[in-house]
């Protein structure tokens, strides 16, 4: 699943064994670069997926890589495809994505996990490394990049979007998931004082700057903020990480405002199916599978101010235009 992981000694530790497979300009994996050849398995609801969705509609990939969107729930075997017709995937003829895990020649058995990248000419899934995907796409998808797409990934700046993503990743990232799954008192409360500890220093870094690594939206600002937008909706109340809410947070507010309001970022946010998938999924947590009618969306569109401070949000470049038909989000 999207949260695969495991109790270690009471300490939730996320499963890491993902197909390092890569899909590259030159190919040298076996899977070069092809427009209409692959197709990109999602769910809405799995922050890991959102950045994959993100990125992909700022560099305009979206004629050349499709799009296949599970719905907010699952089993205990697999996301599915409930939300097409007849339930099943218009274009991998398949109802589950488990399917297109089971048709690979190794056998994988980890979760099934979402983004998973699935090569249309055999139904096997090439990679589901969530973490090389994006990188991927803004370095070896480059000859199909939009015009004005941005550079998410510059050079110049790649050792210290990697040093913050990185730190990103194990202190909030995968630390609500250490907090929301932890098995005991001090593990929980060592994940949720590191957690917003990173948060404090994430705040500090973002009360002078606009964005957290140079003048310009990158990589490091769309890993931070799909667990940002989750977090007053799930991870506050339903993970345990209620020190503050994100509305009381006022740096990391106006900047998550800031990038929800950026074509790209708010557009391909769907709240419904966040709150769906965490509240009916996680039973162990939450045993009633009643989901919450708040909190009120609307302030994600009010001022937050941050033009102030300079930069653009996409540098050199320009916004993507408006979403592909059937990709659609339900506004505020």
């Amino acid at each position: 699943m999207a949260d695969q992981g495991k109790y270690v000694e009471k300490s939730y530790q996320r499963d890491t064994r993902y197909i390092p497979t890569r899909i590259t300009a030159d190919g040298r994996d076996g899977f070069p670069v092809e427009a209409g050849r692959y197709r990109l398995a999602v769910s809405r609801a799995c922050p890991w997926a959102h950045r994959t969705i993100i990125v992909r509609r700022l560099l305009g990939l979206e004629p050349v890589l499709s799009m296949a969107v599970a719905g907010p729930t699952h089993d205990a075997d697999s996301w599915t495809f409930d939300l097409d017709p007849g339930g099943v995937d218009p274009v991998l003829g398949i109802p589950r994505l488990k399917d297109a895990y089971e048709a690979r020649p190794d056998g994988y058995k980890p979760g099934v996990t979402v983004p998973a990248i699935v090569d249309t000419t055999t139904g096997q899934v090439v990679t589901n490394n969530f973490p090389q995907i994006t990188l991927d796409f803004s370095t070896q998808w480059s000859q199909f990049h939009r015009e004005g797409a941005p550079d998410l990934y510059p050079e110049a700046l790649r050792a210290e979007i990697d040093e913050v993503a990185e730190l990103v990743y194990r202190d909030v990232n995968n630390g609500v998931y250490r907090c929301g799954f932890a098995g005991e008192q001090e593990s929980y409360e060592q994940a949720y004082d590191r957690l917003f500890s990173r948060l404090d220093w994430l705040s500090e870094r973002l009360a002078g700057q606009r964005y957290l690594v140079g003048d310009t939206i990158t990589e490091a600002d769309i890993r931070l903020f799909t667990t940002l937008v989750r977090f007053d909706a799930v991870y506050h109340g339903h993970f345990k990480c209620n020190r503050s809410k994100l509305s009381e947070m006022p740096v990391l507010w106006g900047y998550a405002r800031d990038l929800f309001q950026t074509p790209g970022f708010g557009d391909t946010v769907n709240f419904d199916h966040i709150k769906s998938h965490y509240y009916e999924v996680h039973l162990d947590i939450n045993p009633t599978g009643i989901v919450p009618k708040g909190p009120d969306p609307s302030g994600w569109l009010s001022d937050h101010g941050r033009e102030a401070l300079g930069g653009s949000p996409f540098g050199a470049g320009t916004a993507p235009g408006p979403v592909a038909a059937g990709e659609e989000v339900p506004s505020l």
